[in-house]
């Protein structure tokens, strides 16, 4: 087996966002650069590049992976906790600089510093989830607001033309054919059945 070694992985959700606070924070450990991982991408799930890369390219048994907080790894409950215990079966001890109790070595103690961090990961990986959990629905109630205001957020809803009452009741009592409301109306064909069906629905034909 080769000498172990120390990785680092950085991560921010879009590519706005700057990576060099989490950076800076390696480097005062004394991270070496060219150990450094870094994705520009969402974590609400683990399909990143470059982190793929390192967990399963590189990463080798006895070595460590540092993250500046457990919400870098995820933002998903279900996966941090997947990923910490895939690290932990395979031998790759994961230290997290905003849990100091992660960071400590205590040779013969190592089943204390377990027990603390196994209490906090449950505690920072629930909270991390909750925090995306409510970003989901602060956006959904954004929408909701804005549909309630009028704005229109998707597809334009087809109008009725003016003409639309006279037209339609030509075509209803068949002295016109389909193609010829159509032209008269000024509508594609999917548009003019589509305000068929909603007129017809809002019972508003005579």
């Amino acid at each position: 087996m080769g000498m172990s070694r120390t990785y680092y992985y950085a991560r921010v959700s879009t590519g706005e966002q700057n990576l060099n606070r989490q950076i800076e924070a390696f480097r005062k450990i004394g991270a070496d650069e060219k150990y450094i991982f870094t994705d520009k991408m969402s974590g609400k799930n683990l399909d990143r590049p470059n982190y793929q890369i390192l967990k399963n390219s590189i990463l080798r048994p006895g070595d460590t992976l540092v993250i500046k907080s457990l919400d870098r790894l995820s933002r998903n409950k279900f996966d941090i906790k997947t990923e910490l215990e895939f690290y932990k079966k395979i031998g790759v001890r994961v230290k997290i600089i905003d849990l100091p109790t992660t960071m400590v070595d205590l040779d013969g103690q190592e089943w204390i510093i377990d027990m603390v961090n196994n209490i906090i990961i449950e505690v920072l990986s629930s909270i991390a989830e909750q925090e995306r959990t409510a970003i989901k629905k602060h956006q959904a109630e954004g929408i909701a607001a804005a549909k309630a205001a009028g704005k229109s957020l998707g597809r334009p809803t087809a109008e009725f033309p003016v003409n639309w009452d006279e037209v339609y009741t030509r075509w209803k009592r068949k002295e016109i054919s389909g193609n010829l409301a159509m032209k008269l109306s000024g509508l594609k064909r999917t548009t003019f059945y589509k305000l068929v069906k909603k007129y017809e629905q809002d019972s508003k034909w005579i």
